[in-house]
């Protein structure tokens, strides 16, 4: 009997370094036959395998041990459902992993948040998703964690969350169905200066600057309001909006822009409006104070008496 459980115990050691090595040379020639094509290819490539890998283990020990499961199956449950308390964590991380596939929640390349993290998905494995974090804008600075990185550019750290997360907090994907997203920008000016040139000037820096934006977003909202139920279809156009304050006229320009290089657009069309305000001799105001005028000052000067 000793000797029997031995033996399977070897054959089942076996079994599994030889799945694992036939693993890992299939995923090497699919890696090379599908070097220089799409890396989301190669990626779902690499998904499908390790999915396989870890089936034909699961079967191989099966079948090593088919004449014992009788004998195995009480304390298998019961060692099963210890395990399952045990690492309860990194179950849940499996079943997410699953989830995440499942779902098409996100995949390689998709700019993504998780778990408080934003970023660009860079990795996706079986208990992690690896996530190549970005900055945020200055109004979203006050967000967890603290950022140096005034913009939706890389920071330089690679963050590793756990796939649980997706069962704990949402999920936001810039790229899945609908990669735009809609920035604004906005110019103070006085109230004596000419807001319809100052609101020309920025719909004609928007239009200039985002209309393949544009072009592309048309595309995806028709499948976007087939699967979806919006109660009313969003406009692409850049538009303009006035906010009224003690001190000035706030302009505020909605835009549509890729979901990667928002910052570098919102540069360039910065630097084109204020081309244009200056071309204009339109000034934007702000909240700093000007002397116009001194009153008249008397000095009197008097002597004591001698």
């Amino acid at each position: 009997m000793a000797a029997g459980v031995v033996t399977k115990l070897g054959m089942t050691v076996a079994v599994v370094v030889g799945v694992l090595i036939g693993g890992a040379v299939v995923r090497l020639v699919v890696n090379a036959a599908l070097r220089g094509g799409p890396k989301r290819s190669a990626f779902w490539a690499t998904q499908v395998l390790r999915l396989f890998t870890l089936a034909a283990i699961v079967i191989a020990v099966l079948v090593v041990w088919r004449d014992k499961l009788s004998d195995l199956g009480a304390v298998g449950g019961w060692f099963a459902a210890g395990l399952t308390v045990a690492l309860q964590r990194v179950v849940t991380a499996f079943a997410g992993y699953v989830i995440i596939l499942r779902g098409n929640l996100f995949t390689v390349g998709d700019r993504i948040t998780i778990g408080g993290v934003r970023g660009d998905v860079v990795s996706l494995g079986f208990m992690q998703t690896t996530v190549m974090e970005m900055g945020q804008p200055p109004g979203e600075q006050s967000d967890s964690p603290s950022m140096w990185v005034k913009g939706r550019q890389a920071t330089g750290r690679i963050v590793r969350v756990t796939n649980d997360k997706v069962f704990d907090t949402p999920i936001y994907n810039y790229t899945r169905e609908f990669p735009f997203l809609w920035d604004e920008i906005e110019i103070p000016v006085r109230y004596q200066d000419d807001r319809r040139r100052v609101e020309q000037i920025l719909l004609d820096v928007g239009r200039r600057n985002t209309q393949q934006a544009m072009a592309d977003a048309e595309r995806k909202l028709d499948n976007l309001v087939d699967k979806y139920h919006l109660r009313e279809r969003p406009d692409v156009q850049p538009t303009v909006f006035y906010h009224l304050t003690d001190n000035w006229v706030a302009l505020s320009l909605r835009y549509l822009s890729y979901d990667n290089g928002a910052r570098a657009l919102k540069d360039r069309m910065n630097r084109e409006i204020l081309t244009g305000l200056e071309e204009a001799k339109i000034g934007i105001a702000s909240g700093t104070y000007a002397i116009v005028e001194m009153p008249t000052l008397r000095i009197e000067q008097t002597r004591p008496d001698a």
